[in-house]
């Protein structure tokens, strides 16, 4: 199953970790210093989801972001679905 969330098409992103060392010069350090950047993946927050939509009188099984299943509870499942060209 692909990590893609059907109504807002969030996907796995690639980003950075920053690895530093060191004290503060506030603190009486000498200052911090990168060390290592480190490649990580960051995932967004997809739940699998059985839907109900009253105009169609149907299920509707999808793969959700957690900002998806918020927009739907808004607008309602029809017209998110419409929007998304998902019926």
């Amino acid at each position: 199953m692909a990590r893609v969330c059907s109504i807002r098409g969030s996907r796995v992103r690639s980003g950075g970790k920053i690895n530093r060392s060191g004290l503060a010069k506030k603190k009486g350090g000498i200052g911090r210093h990168v060390t290592k950047v480190v490649k990580r993946k960051v995932a967004p927050n997809l739940q699998s989801k059985r839907i109900w939509v009253p105009e169609l009188g149907r299920y509707v099984r999808l793969t959700l972001s957690a900002k998806a299943i918020k927009t739907i509870n808004k607008n309602g499942a029809h017209a998110t679905l419409k929007e998304a060209g998902l019926i």
